[in-house]
């Protein structure tokens, strides 16, 4: 088994602390952009709701192309299980649960909170969630693929950002969170079976 390129002991607090940094870079953007990060989180059930029915597709969509034998895919598959596999096996579902939340909320305030307002503004909505779905996907291109997908999943969260016309950043959050917890519980469950083969 390949060995992990992450320090599976200092996984979690890295990542929970580089996620958390992105709300500083937010503050900072918004600061320049003379945007609030934090005015369109709106506490309501409805919001709550949209977010839960919104993960679902994300989350069949996943369950799909995991089942899925093309090559692209399967390069990515491989990324997840040597990077992320013996990191995450060293911890408990409610820690990948707080990494998930941290990531939902953090990159959520800064793209949807953020650099999509602030590009709307200069250039409407349309390109705004474009464009700000284009830098969200390069953020996290792994391989050429999981731009593609990245930026498709980020451009979901720009739509769900106005869902029933009303702007609520809580409902990407939400989506954005509950979609990573989930992809981190299948990619852990992937590679426990994986060590377990490999006995």
């Amino acid at each position: 088994m390949n060995e992990p390129t992450i320090d599976p002991e200092k996984f979690f607090k890295t990542a929970c602390y580089f996620e958390s940094a992105l709300i500083l870079v937010a503050l900072l953007l918004g600061w320049i952009a003379d945007i609030n990060p934090f005015e369109f989180i709106i506490f309501d059930e409805q919001a709550v709701m949209n977010g839960i029915i919104g993960t679902l597709p994300l989350c069949l969509i996943f369950i799909a192309l995991n089942q899925l034998q093309l090559d692209s895919l399967d390069k990515i598959r491989q990324v997840l299980h040597t990077t992320l596999g013996p990191s995450l096996h060293k911890h408990h579902w409610t820690d990948l649960f707080i990494l998930a939340a941290i990531a939902g909320v953090s990159e959520e305030i800064l793209f949807r909170g953020v650099i999509q307002p602030w590009i709307e503004n200069s250039w409407g909505m349309v390109v705004g969630i474009l464009a700000s779905s284009v830098i969200f996907g390069l953020v996290h291109a792994v391989t050429a693929l999981y731009f593609v997908m990245a930026t498709a999943v980020s451009i979901y969260l720009g739509l769900y950002l106005d869902y029933d016309g009303t702007r609520n950043l809580l409902t990407p959050i939400i989506i954005h969170g509950l979609y990573d917890f989930f992809a981190f519980v299948v990619i852990l469950h992937s590679y426990r079976l994986a060590l377990q083969k490999g006995k």
